[in-house]
Parts: structure tokens; C-alpha cells; sequence
């Protein structure tokens, strides 16, 4: 029984980078996600993605504000570095190569290395397909060029 893995749902800590983001109760979902995409963009980019967003459907902008980031990336259990590199892993399994790029610029802001962001797209080379790490290895190698 020592080696089992305890499962717990009690509330752990949340991290005090994330506090100053997530903490404010009186802030709505879309503060919050405006907040967060600043955060984890830069201002100058998260305005220049959401008036992309907003040009291809307002709809949509308002779910990725509001949702994805007031609500799922806000919650205070992970830090922004692990949401950062699950997020990775699952876009590039699944080959969504747009989002894979957005997060992997908001990783390297959130904390990620290049190290880092490379060794989990390595890692699902057997779990997604070589293809899927290969796809994500060059949007990768992209950003980081852009980012020199």
C-alpha cells in the first residue's frame, strides 16, 4: 500500500504567481482571462491575437477570453509552466498547429525553457506519432528563432 499514489482533491495552495491573476473575486471571468492572456502574451500581442479572434468571429474571442482563460487557465492548482507544457503536449498530439504556436511563445513567458518545451515534444513521439513531435519540433524551432 506505501507505493500506491494517494489521489486527493483537497485544495493545495495556489502559487503566489498566479495570486495577483486569479485571486480577485470581485473580478469577473473576462478580467481575469484579459488579465491572464496579457500575463502570458505581453499586452501588445494578446490585443493583436484577440482582434484576430475577433475579425474571424467576436463569439469565439468572448469563449477563449471569458472561458478557456478566466476560467480553466485561472484556476490556481498548476502552475502556468505545467498548463503551459500540458497544453503543448495535447496540440501537438492532436495537431493543431496554430494554437501549438500561440502556446508555445505563452510557455516561454510562463516560465518554460526551449529545453524544456523540446524534451515534451519528445516525449510524445511514441504516445502521438513521430509526425506530431516532428511538426511540433519546427513551430517550435520557429518561435525560438523569432524570439532571439
Amino acid at each position: 500500500m506505501d507505493d500506491q499514489i494517494k489521489i486527493t482533491t483537497e485544495a493545495a495552495s495556489p502559487p503566489l504567481e498566479e495570486a495577483s491573476v486569479s485571486e480577485g473575486e470581485n473580478l469577473s471571468p473576462r478580467e481575469r482571462g484579459l488579465a491572464l492572456l496579457d500575463k502570458m502574451l505581453g499586452s501588445d500581442r494578446a490585443r493583436a491575437t484577440r482582434e484576430a479572434w475577433l475579425r474571424l468571429a467576436p463569439d469565439f474571442e468572448r469563449y477563449v477570453v471569458e472561458f478557456l482563460s478566466g476560467e480553466i487557465w485561472s484556476r490556481p492548482r498548476l502552475e502556468l509552466k505545467i498548463k503551459s507544457l500540458c497544453t503543448i503536449t495535447a496540440l501537438a498530439a492532436l495537431g493543431r498547429n496554430q494554437g501549438l504556436e500561440l502556446n508555445i511563445r505563452m510557455a516561454l513567458n510562463n516560465g518554460a525553457t526551449p529545453e524544456e518545451i523540446v524534451e515534451v515534444l519528445l516525449h510524445i513521439a511514441p504516445y502521438a506519432g513521430f509526425p506530431a513531435c516532428w511538426e511540433g519540433l519546427v513551430i517550435a524551432d520557429r518561435v525560438f528563432k523569432e524570439d532571439e
